[in-house]
């Protein structure tokens, strides 16, 4: 019986390998964009692990701002346990309730298997509530 990480006839591992390694996934991002009224952090590609230091810093800065934080997860293609756990950071620190905005279905597929997404509001746009960031002062 063959898995799928099992080389298919024909195919030796050396091919197989070669094959797992060009479809790495698009490495994580995050961005902080403090607005009048609101912060958002915005998320785009793999949040796992390797992005734990930005999520931490992300936390810091909303969390100084102390305006309600909305998380922009559109741009996320793979999330592990280090995205949940950085949700449900910012939703226990945060005075307001988070407002995660735009969730793909496997960030979805998170928030319900592990219920964090009851300590946030999922918006699926926000397309009524223009943001306008704060230009940094000069």
């Amino acid at each position: 019986m063959r898995d799928v990480n099992s080389p298919s006839a024909g195919q030796d591992a050396a091919t197989s390998d070669a094959t797992e390694a060009t479809t790495v996934g698009e490495p994580g991002a995050v961005q902080v964009i403090v607005g009048a009224d609101r912060t958002r952090i915005v998320l785009s590609g793999e949040v796992d692990a390797d992005l734990g230091p930005e999520l931490q810093e992300a936390t810091a800065e909303a969390e100084q701002r102390g305006l309600p934080i909305e998380v922009d997860a559109h741009h996320v293609t793979f999330m592990d346990s280090s995205g949940v756990a950085f949700l449900a950071r910012l939703s226990i620190r945060s005075e307001h309730r988070v407002r995660l905005l735009r969730v793909p279905p496997t960030v979805r597929f998170l928030l319900e298997v592990t219920r964090i997404g009851e300590l946030l509001d999922v918006v699926d746009d926000d397309v009524d509530e223009p943001f306008e960031p704060v230009e940094p002062p000069a």
